[in-house]
């Protein structure tokens, strides 16, 4: 659809409440026109993570307001958009429910399309926003809820090639935080504590390292760190940041054998593209600078491009919906109806094995 578009996007996944107006040129260029967030850490750093209720409550008192302000800045009315695009899963129920009750009514009463967009979907493409990348490329997703290695083929077409079989990455970082006694959220607090710290003091497993496959394990990472930090207690502020030095390392090194064996599996299958091979890496983990500097050594070292879209961008926000809803435009996906559901478990590839298992609510990873 060779055309210009404007979609308003929605995000209430989880703890941060967001609007935003992007368009969709002729040529498929991508331009953000407002992006809001109001972040609710405040709201939940008291509690150590996010309390789904308090979330919820937030994005109610929080929504319309922001929806206003992203429409004012974006110097485009409520009448000018093409379409109302919101998170409809995977993320906490409640936050869902808000967010999508709220783009239903918009799209109701402005006579718009809704478009119910897959929250991991939003993270998949926003490179195209960003980058203009073309398909088919690589992305790792590292946040408090996945960590997956996922072939993007196109618009709603995703192959899960890894997925973690315990822990996220972002929950291994926030609880080893809670373990040292560091705020929340954990990954910047490991990481800053790091920056002072002696990553050849401890030697932390890497899980996985060497095997074939390509999924994920920090459970027993984790347990190393609590069985190291118990062994000397009380731990001195040098102890703590040696801890997460070795603890970023171990991350750092295991990323790299997982990847990096995912890089090969690419060029073997798609080596014969006319293409340039590109590893995307999104989530609230790519804000880590250790991280970064390793995948982005790895894939110059393979010849890949390396993506990493701007860290407010990696987080949660409602430019990257509004952006996957236009790419499901453009691309003649049908709308949804107004009784679509919200999902709180919704993987990108339906067809993959849940590798921690399913329930009424669906697969979990």
């Amino acid at each position: 659809m060779a055309t210009f578009l404007r979609i308003l996007g929605i995000e209430t996944s989880c703890d941060e409440t967001a609007a935003a107006v992007v368009a969709r040129h002729e040529d498929g260029r991508g331009e953000i026109l407002s992006d809001v967030v109001l972040s609710q850490l405040d709201e939940h750093s008291a509690y150590g993570g996010v309390v789904p209720e308090i979330a919820a409550r937030a994005h109610v008192e929080a929504l319309d307001g922001l929806v206003e302000e992203a429409l004012q800045r974006s110097g485009v009315s409520l009448d000018e958009i093409d379409a109302v695009a919101a998170t409809s899963g995977p993320g906490l129920i409640g936050g869902l429910i808000v967010g999508l009750m709220t783009a239903k009514a918009i799209a109701r009463a402005a006579g718009k399309p809704l478009i119910a967009v897959n929250h991991l979907e939003g993270h998949a493409l926003t490179a195209r926003l960003t980058d203009g990348l073309s398909f088919p490329y690589l992305m790792l997703l590292v946040s408090g809820g996945h960590t997956q290695l996922v072939l993007v083929r196109g618009v709603g077409e995703y192959e899960r090639w890894g997925t973690t079989i315990d822990d996220a990455l972002g929950e291994a970082f926030d609880k080893t935080a809670k373990l040292l006694g560091l705020p929340y959220p954990g990954g910047p607090a490991v990481e800053k504590a790091a920056q002072g710290g002696n990553p050849d003091r401890f030697s932390f497993p890497r899980p996985l390292v060497g095997e074939a496959r390509l999924d994920f394990s920090f459970s027993g990472l984790k347990t190393a760190v609590r069985q190291a930090a118990t062994g000397i207690a009380p731990l001195s502020e040098q102890d703590v940041a040696d801890i997460c030095a070795s603890f970023q390392k171990a991350i750092s090194r295991t990323l790299r054998d997982r990847i990096g064996r995912g890089l090969a599996r690419f060029r073997q299958e798609f080596g014969h593209l006319d293409v340039d091979p590109s590893l995307v890496v999104a989530g609230g983990v790519a804000a880590n600078q250790e991280i970064r500097r390793t995948l982005q050594a790895l894939c110059i070292e393979n010849g890949f491009r390396f993506i990493a879209p701007p860290l407010r961008l990696c987080t949660d926000n409602a430019a990257m919906i509004a952006w996957a809803g236009l790419e499901r435009l453009a691309e003649d996906f049908p709308a949804d109806t107004l009784d679509v559901a919200p999902r709180s478990r919704w993987p990108l590839d339906r067809e993959a094995q849940a590798l921690l298992g399913s329930g009424k609510r669906g697969a979990k990873a």
